[in-house]
């Protein structure tokens, strides 16, 4: 059975200063939306794509949309509600729009067969520090960067283990970050795949503006 991806689309980007969804704004030339869209759609193990989009907004010409909830996992949970079949379950955030088709394949075939999940990121290179919290910023330790990544999407799960992941209770699934820290949770295996740090998630406009000129680089 074919895989079926599900791009999550529906965030305001209060951070990014638009005025308008994230997702939907100018980079490269064209909406974000679309450089990931076409790199999903350049991978012949994807049959299905489901785009979670904010209410009133239609999703991209040969894909599947669906209203997104108030927060990313309720997205997700809409999404795979939308899709009957394909397994395993790609989930991408369209704020990553330097994914690339081969970043997409080897997330792909990294789910073995002793694994419930596979999920893109990028090894550590700077010396991260850990504080005392919130208000105090005095240095508690020196993290041992070799053993640290930087979590991206896409991201890639069995779909039963999906679908367990993402029962949770409505407030439960509000704080998480990633789809794969609920498999995490519940004690599954999740396997590191090692991708480019290039594949960065806008949130600011200065992210905006370094991915607007790679995306451009990219498509000279």
């Amino acid at each position: 059975m074919s895989a079926v991806a599900l791009v999550v689309a529906a965030g305001r980007g209060e951070r990014l200063g638009t005025g308008g969804p994230k997702a939907f704004v100018m980079c490269g030339g064209r909406p974000m939306l679309e450089w990931s869209i076409d790199a999903l759609k350049a991978v012949p193990e994807i049959g299905h794509i489901v785009v979670a989009t904010p209410p009133g907004i239609e999703a991209p010409a040969g894909t599947t949309g669906v209203f997104g909830g108030d927060e990313r996992s309720h997205s997700v949970r809409a999404a795979l509600h939308h899709t009957l079949a394909g397994d395993p379950v790609l989930v991408h955030d369209a704020a990553r729009p330097l994914v690339t088709p081969e970043i997409i394949r080897a997330t792909l075939a990294g789910l073995d067969a002793e694994a419930d999940a596979a999920i893109a990121a990028a090894r550590v290179v700077d010396t991260v520090k850990r504080g005392g919290g919130e208000n105090d910023a005095t240095v508690q330790e020196t993290l041992e960067r070799s053993a640290l990544w930087a979590i991206q999407t896409p991201q890639v799960f069995r779909r039963d283990v999906l679908e367990r992941a993402l029962a949770l209770p409505h407030d439960q699934l509000a704080g998480a970050t990633d789809d794969a820290s609920l498999v995490e949770a519940m004690g599954g295996t999740v396997r590191l795949v090692e991708s480019p740090r290039e594949n960065f998630k806008i949130t600011t406009p200065d992210d905006l503006k370094l991915a607007d000129l790679l995306l451009r680089s990219r498509a000279r």
